[in-house]
């Protein structure tokens, strides 16, 4: 491993954040490194949002420290934030425009060249299965297809790191496991380096990061199947309970000590 490959792609360090009495996040820290699937596994509440704020500049970083691709998000911000791709719970798409239109509008305000952002579009439009829909307007399609073209907008600009948060809210679960299929190829083949947040146990597979956070604090870090070894729990929903202090409640468990995928 060469000294560039080994610096993290994403470091957040003794990151907090108050509303006013409230502490939303305290001492938060962990990195991720390039080409990783890291999970921000928390229950609602957990502080999640309140990050993927700060990391975005919707909040201003009053503690701590937030480095995207070396960029120090404080210190040169528009570097930090070019080096991501974004995709927030609540969608943001033009119902009325077409596929292809939403694209090249992004495209445009990134000030990408009308070639580059048709061999961009192309390319992500076929990666995500998309390609047969590119005329349809928006309203037209269906939540996971609308999911997917927001995928492949926040990856146009070939960013370093793609934010997702709750991106599979409301879709059923079929359309859901698709999209984590989709984006942990994505990370896999490495076209990214992701960071998905979710309540949803599910959504983590055994060579995932899952970073679990509850109250703003991290209470657990590190590959998914060795944190239940860590742990000595049978699955990854046992260590959610565990580690939130809630009562087993969920019937979907994740992943299990053992598991490969």
């Amino acid at each position: 491993m060469t000294a560039a490959s080994a610096i993290p792609t994403l470091v957040i360090d003794a990151v907090g954040h108050r509303y006013g009495p409230k502490q939303a996040l305290d001492d938060v820290s962990f990195t991720v490194d390039k080409g990783a699937f890291a999970v921000l596994l928390g229950p609602n509440g957990a502080g999640k949002s309140t990050l993927y704020a700060l990391l975005t500049q919707l909040l201003p970083l009053g503690a701590g420290r937030i480095a995207i691709a070396g960029h120090d998000i404080a210190d040169d911000p528009r570097a930090a934030l070019g080096g991501l791709g974004i995709v927030f719970q609540a969608q943001t798409l033009d119902l009325d425009l077409s596929v292809e239109q939403n694209l090249r509008y992004f495209a445009r305000l990134r000030g990408m060249s009308g070639r580059h952002a048709s061999q961009r579009i192309d390319q992500q439009l076929e990666r995500l299965d998309l390609a047969d829909r590119r005329k349809d307007r928006v309203r037209a399609l269906n939540g996971g297809h609308r999911r997917r073209l927001e995928i492949a907008r926040a990856l146009l600009h070939e960013p370093d790191v793609l934010l997702l948060d709750e991106p599979t809210v409301g879709l059923d679960i079929p359309t859901r496991q698709r999209i984590v299929d989709d984006v942990h190829d994505l990370a896999s083949d490495g076209s990214a380096t992701v960071l998905w947040a979710t309540h949803l146990i599910d959504e983590a597979r055994a060579g995932d990061q899952v970073v679990l956070l509850h109250q703003g604090s991290v209470k657990a870090d590190g590959e998914a199947r060795s944190l239940l070894d860590q742990f000595d729990c049978d699955d990854l929903g046992t260590l959610f309970n565990q580690l939130t202090e809630r009562k087993p409640q969920a019937p979907l468990q994740g992943l299990t000590r053992g598991a490969t995928g």
